[in-house]
């Protein structure tokens, strides 16, 4: 009996200790189950955040490439720069890169003007006086003597326990494209008030041209009905005639002018002979010499017919004009009018003078509106001008030769058929 209660006891005991072994074994399996779980969790987010980290990587490189930018850091202690990545379009005729380099090497690369402004701003933000760095500079492009623009910007992003810099972070990119188009808003800003300034001094002038031959006008046909003396009657006829003819021709260059700079007159191609257009201006103006000077022509051809092709009307105006003005301001000596022999489809006209010459520093600026040597002179200031606008709408151009005291020499070129 006892023998049977022994072995009955056993197997219980075999059994309670079998069956907690087995407990214990399932809840160290659900345990490893559900740290296996989350460690799978914690491994997904992880895998999740460098999927992430990579992804956020290429749209950084991704951005940097698009804006062609370099980044780098900078060492405050030793001033030495580390490139990071370079996303320039590559050439020959960009600076190169180097780790390594100095603020100092990095400033033989600068151009002389800028190079003190960078280096002190440089040292200023690996000093620590300031936060932030941005400059814009022209960098020499490697085996020659030409600069393109680069711009820069930096900032601290590590500090040592007394708040000294310890690490910078910049980017570079090249400018050029933005530079010149600031260059040319700048331009057209000029031209805009250089417009409004000659706008100005139009209506300044033209109020004084227009009122001194009008003032004329109206003070002489106003005392006209009060003359009885034929004689005198007569003479301030003509000085009303003579001021209407200056009158009118004022407002008809302001008009030409205008019509040929909106592009509202266009070219009219005709054919003619140029000698008898020559001889008829010149016929037409020697009744307005001084006494003792001459008018002459020389035609390349002797008298032979030259029949040209170009616009009749704008190459009779500035004949016309360019005769007058080397009658108003000779005194003495002669006025030739002439023409050389046409080469490569193109001919040269000229009036030359022994009037009293123009100095060198006034002889572009005469061919400007309105300006004029003398002011004394009667004259609007126009047909100069107006010469070289219509010499230009006919593909050609108007120059000038002259010698203050021996005379000038106007020089017309036009291309013709």
């Amino acid at each position: 009996m006892l023998r049977l209660l022994s072995i009955i006891g056993r197997s219980s005991f075999t059994d309670i200790l079998f069956w907690g072994v087995m407990v214990i074994l399932f809840f160290l399996f659900l345990w490893f189950i559900f740290r296996q779980r989350k460690v799978g969790k914690k491994l997904k987010y992880e895998l999740e955040q460098l999927d992430r980290i990579k992804g956020n990587n290429i749209e950084s490189d991704f951005v940097l490439k698009a804006m062609k930018l370099t980044t780098w850091h900078l060492d405050p202690k030793t001033m030495k720069l580390t490139f990071d990545a370079d996303f320039r379009e590559k050439g020959t005729w960009l600076a190169p890169h180097v780790d390594g380099d100095s603020i100092i090497e990095l400033g033989q690369q600068i151009h002389p003007g800028d190079a003190p402004f960078v280096d002190k701003a440089l040292r200023d933000i690996c000093e620590g006086r300031t936060e932030d760095y941005h400059m814009e500079y022209r960098v020499l492009i490697p085996h020659s003597d030409n600069y393109y623009w680069e711009e820069s910007y930096a900032t601290i992003v590590e500090r040592d326990v007394e708040g000294k810099p310890t690490s910078i972070v910049g980017t570079s990119k090249r400018i050029d494209d933005r530079k010149q188009m600031e260059q040319a808003l700048i331009e057209s800003r000029n031209r805009a008030e250089e417009s409004d300034r000659m706008k100005s001094a139009f209506i300044a002038n033209m109020s004084h041209e227009i009122r001194t031959p009008l003032n004329a006008i109206v003070g002489f046909t106003s005392v006209l009905p009060d003359v009885e003396d034929g004689e005198e009657r007569k003479a301030l006829l003509d000085l009303v005639h003579e001021n209407t003819q200056k009158l009118l021709r004022i407002i008809d260059d302001v008009v030409n002018i205008s019509k040929i700079e909106s592009g509202q007159e266009q070219t009219q191609l005709t054919s003619f002979d140029l000698n008898q257009l020559l001889s008829e201006h010149a016929d037409r103006l020697r009744q307005e010499l001084k006494p003792g000077v001459g008018l002459l022509t020389a035609f390349a051809g002797d008298r032979e017919p030259m029949m040209i092709t170009t616009d009749y009307g704008r190459l009779s105006e500035i004949v016309r004009h360019l005769l007058s003005n080397a009658v108003k301001f000779t005194s003495q000596g002669s006025i030739t009018i002439g023409y050389d022999a046409p080469v490569d489809g193109r001919i040269h006209i000229w009036v030359k003078d022994t009037g009293k010459g123009i100095a060198a520093e006034h002889q572009e600026r005469i061919f400007e509106r309105f300006y004029k040597v003398d002011e004394f002179v009667p004259g609007a200031g126009l047909g100069l001008s107006l010469c070289r606008t219509m010499a230009y709408s006919l593909g050609g151009s108007v120059t000038v030769d002259s010698q203050l005291g021996a005379g000038s020499t106007f020089m017309l070129e036009i291309p013709i058929q």
